[in-house]
């Protein structure tokens, strides 16, 4: 298998700067989580932080001791928890913690030391924070566990659905009032953020202080209507392989579906073969088919499965039902990473 997954560190920095530019006056978290998409977790933390990202956003504490021992000192923010979350290792660190429930809430005020906590409101997406009616407790909880000396309520967050227009205006206004009883129960937090890559590109009310960029900075669109080359964005991850056989009117490129080639029904993707995008007929395990056509191919030749100078991940997304952020994601960890 001669798959390779070229990560362009100029290409990523060069978004993260878009991204910054396109935000302000809102300071930039990026998301490395899920290993940065699959891109390399610690190199891309260290390109965000001098493109002049100010923090970086990862799902759980594992990750954020990973960054930390790397030499990441910039606010790391983490919000997915269980119940084997160490909350000691979190405030040991300095993270910035995002809690979604009173249980998170304790836990975080439980650990040695004073927690930083980012309470999330549940603006309407539903997948986890206070809702509406128990906010106010949650902020005179929280207001007690400061005064206390526990924790230091330092954030106030939410996600949106990023639906449509209407929804996020809805959402935003959820947001802007629990604000407002967060105050009233005498919280000043440092950091209010709301906003990930489609509002931060698009919604400028939504913005607030910091903004937290997910995938567009990888150069992947989070819109339906646009891909990340009209945002002025760069491809980060370019997939590739070669040709290992040619049989009639087909060539054979060594990589599948088992190696980050994404399963299309026959005749509906293309890779690009010597700048000539050629229609994909077969797809296996650890190779697939494309028709040659009038161009010639030979043996050797590289074939661009996405990224650049081939077709995108949102053609990829649009060609199997799902979006970027699952194309580049399901490069699987066998598959050779080279940074240039």
């Amino acid at each position: 298998m001669s798959a390779i997954a070229r990560i362009n560190r100029t290409a990523f920095e060069h978004n993260v700067r878009r991204l910054i530019h396109i935000s302000a006056p809102a300071d930039v978290w990026v998301a490395v989580k899920a290993n940065a998409y699959g891109h390399g977790m610690v190199e891309l933390a260290e390109v965000a932080l001098t493109a002049g990202a100010t923090g970086l956003a990862v799902l759980d504490v594992p990750s954020a001791v990973t960054l930390r021992s790397s030499g990441i000192t910039a606010p790391l923010f983490v919000w997915l928890h269980g119940a084997d979350t160490d909350f000691d290792v979190a405030v040991d660190l300095g993270l910035e913690i995002g809690v979604s429930t009173v249980e998170q809430l304790a836990a975080a005020a439980r650990a040695t030391g004073i927690a930083r906590v980012h309470l999330k409101i549940d603006t309407g997406l539903h997948r986890n924070g206070f809702v509406p009616q128990d906010w106010a407790k949650a902020c005179h909880i929280a207001r007690q566990l400061e005064q206390s000396g526990d924790i230091i309520v330092s954030g106030i967050w939410s996600h949106l659905a990023d639906t449509s227009e209407a929804a996020d205006t809805q959402a935003r206004d959820v947001f802007i009032e629990a604000l407002s009883a967060a105050t009233a129960a005498g919280l000043t937090p440092e950091f209010v953020h709301l906003a990930a890559s489609s509002a931060a590109i698009s919604e400028p009310e939504s913005r607030f202080g910091v903004v937290r960029i997910g995938i567009a900075a990888y150069g992947i669109s989070p819109f339906d209507d646009r891909d990340g080359h009209d945002l002025g964005l760069a491809p980060v991850m370019t997939l590739s392989s070669t040709i290992i056989d040619i049989n009639g009117e087909t060539a054979t490129v060594d990589a599948g579906w088992a190696d980050g080639v994404p399963q299309a029904h026959s005749g509906t993707a293309s890779v690009s073969v010597n700048g000539v995008f050629r229609q994909v007929t077969h797809i296996e395990a650890h190779h697939c088919d494309v028709l040659i056509g009038e161009h010639p191919v030979h043996v050797g030749d590289s074939a661009i499965i996405f990224g650049e100078g081939g077709p995108s991940a949102e053609q990829w997304a649009n060609w199997t039902g799902t979006i970027g952020d699952e194309i580049v994601t399901s490069v699987p960890a066998h598959v050779r990473r080279v940074s240039n």
